[in-house]
C-alpha cells in the first residue's frame, strides 16, 4: 500500500511538473503583454511638440531645440545627409550609398533643372 501511494505521489508531482513545463513554453495560462501601437492621426505627435521645452527654435522634424531653423538636425543622421536651401530652409535625403556629397551635388543639379 505504501508504494501504490509512493507511486501515486510521483507520478502526480511528474505530471504536474510536466504540465508546468508545456505552460511556460507554450504561454498557457499566462496573459501576454501587448505593446500598444503609436496612434495613426497627429495627436500623439502634437502632443509631444506641445511637451517639449525650448526657448529658441523647436525643429518640427526631429524635436530638438535650436538657434536657427537651418540648424536642425536631420532626423538620422547616420544615412541621411543635410542641404541648405537658402533662406534658412534645408532638407535632408537619402546617402544611399553615394560619395561624400553626392546628395548635395544632385540637389544642385535639380535646382538648375540638369536632373
Amino acid at each position: 500500500m505504501f508504494k501504490l501511494i509512493l507511486l501515486l505521489g510521483l507520478w502526480t508531482l511528474t505530471a504536474t511538473a510536466q504540465f508546468g513545463f508545456f505552460d511556460q513554453m507554450f504561454g498557457g495560462g499566462q496573459q501576454q503583454q501587448q505593446q500598444a501601437n503609436v496612434r495613426s492621426d497627429s495627436s500623439w505627435y502634437q502632443a509631444q511638440y506641445e511637451d517639449a521645452q525650448c526657448s529658441h527654435y523647436l525643429c518640427p522634424g526631429t524635436l530638438s531645440c535650436v538657434h536657427f531653423p537651418h540648424h536642425c538636425p536631420c532626423a538620422w543622421e547616420a544615412t541621411e545627409d543635410k542641404v541648405e536651401l537658402g533662406e534658412g530652409i534645408s532638407i535632408c535625403g537619402s546617402k544611399g550609398g553615394w560619395k561624400e556629397g553626392e546628395f548635395a551635388k544632385k540637389v544642385e543639379l535639380a535646382r538648375k533643372g540638369l536632373l
